[in-house]
């Protein structure tokens, strides 16, 4: 009879260290805030759920815009660790699937490239010297505000050999640099060493808007310049009427991307850039699109889900995908889920998910 107690000895040890390190994992990965409807608590299956902390308080008495901490429990029985839940009304928004252009100008200007200018001493490259990079935003020159390629090369021009001081932004640090342009043998003017951007342009699709005051959201991701990956600060901006004429296919190192028009108008301005997506407002009637309530990120699960979204000349519709992985922990900024297309005409049209869808 004694193996038997050594065997359960041996399955208690066991559970507790699997609870136990459940509870670990779940205590990393589970995010520090959720939000639910009024009347509901925090619920994940039949594995996580939630009760308030204080247990003279119940869910139903807290109002919408309020909140509360509370205890996240594995199997409704093991403490996780304490939360914050907050009440919000059920929000519905009218999600289109529907492709936009995107023309986006950047505060100040972007330095994409370094190069030397030939002088009669030979090749030297100013602002490299002063320590600019690929990379750098530009945001003043000699005090003055520079938002175009124009302005900048135009006042470098102008120095006439004195010293020029930029306002540098690297890495969300600002600082001032100081160099003296050099003129160089072709005798145009002077040059500093540096290319620079100001604008650019793609297309995305449009995600959803709320119909209430239009503000939308669209692309999913950051728009970044194509040379130095660099996130681009947003100074204005504003989306367009766009037609899908092709699609670059997709394949293993290559993302592949949807090829479209511009049409003339506006469809509402650009407020921000940011690593989730582009928001705004539109500034047009409003948009077709489909009305669905907003799920809380609880709430998503992995299995069956539909894409829809426009990847032709015929507008949007549902395609077949799977959620195979959710990571719901707020360190998770970009990457919320693994989602697979299965959609036999989706993976014969574009691969699976492209640039811009």
């Amino acid at each position: 009879m004694r193996w038997i107690g050594i065997l359960l000895y041996s399955l208690i040890v066991l559970t507790c260290g699997a609870l136990l390190g459940g509870v670990g994992y779940l205590q990393h990965a589970l995010p520090d805030s959720f939000t639910v409807v009024a009347g509901e608590s925090v619920y994940m299956g039949d594995w996580v759920d939630s009760i308030p902390k204080d247990a003279t308080r119940s869910v139903a008495q807290v109002g919408v815009n309020q909140s509360y901490p509370a205890r996240l429990r594995l199997l409704g029985v093991v403490p996780i660790k304490t939360v914050t839940v907050r009440v919000a009304d059920t929000p519905s928004v009218m999600v289109c699937g529907t492709p936009f252009g995107i023309k986006l100008y950047t505060e100040g200007v972007l330095v994409v490239g370094l190069g030397d200018v030939q002088t009669a001493a030979g090749g030297v490259n100013p602002a490299a010297a002063a320590g600019i990079c690929v990379g750098d935003t530009l945001l003043t020159v000699d005090g003055q505000p520079v938002s175009s390629n124009e302005e900048l090369a135009a006042t470098i021009n102008a120095c006439g050999g004195r010293s020029v001081t930029l306002r540098v932004r690297r890495d969300g640090v600002e600082f001032s640099v100081t160099f003296t342009p050099v003129h160089p043998v072709d005798g145009t003017g002077y040059r500093a060493g540096m290319w620079v951007r100001d604008s650019t342009a793609g297309v995305g699709t449009l995600t959803f808007y709320d119909p209430k005051d239009g503000t939308f959201a669209g692309l999913g991701h950051a728009v970044s310049d194509a040379d130095t990956g660099q996130q681009l600060s947003l100074s204005r901006g504003e989306i367009v009427p766009a037609r899908i004429h092709g699609v670059e296919k997709s394949q293993v190192g290559d993302p592949g991307e949807l090829k479209a028009g511009f049409d003339p108008g506006t469809l509402g301005q650009l407020y921000r850039n940011a690593v989730n997506g582009l928001y705004g407002k539109l500034s047009t009637s409003l948009l077709p699109g489909i009305s669905l309530p907003v799920a809380m990120k609880q709430q998503v699960k992995v299995g069956p889900v539909q894409i829809y979204t426009t990847v032709d000349g015929d507008g949007p519709r549902y395609y077949d995908a799977v959620i195979r992985k959710i990571r719901y922990n707020a360190s998770a900024v970009t990457r919320h889920m693994v989602v697979e297309v299965t959609d036999p005409a989706l993976l014969e049209k574009t691969g699976g998910i492209v640039q811009g869808m």
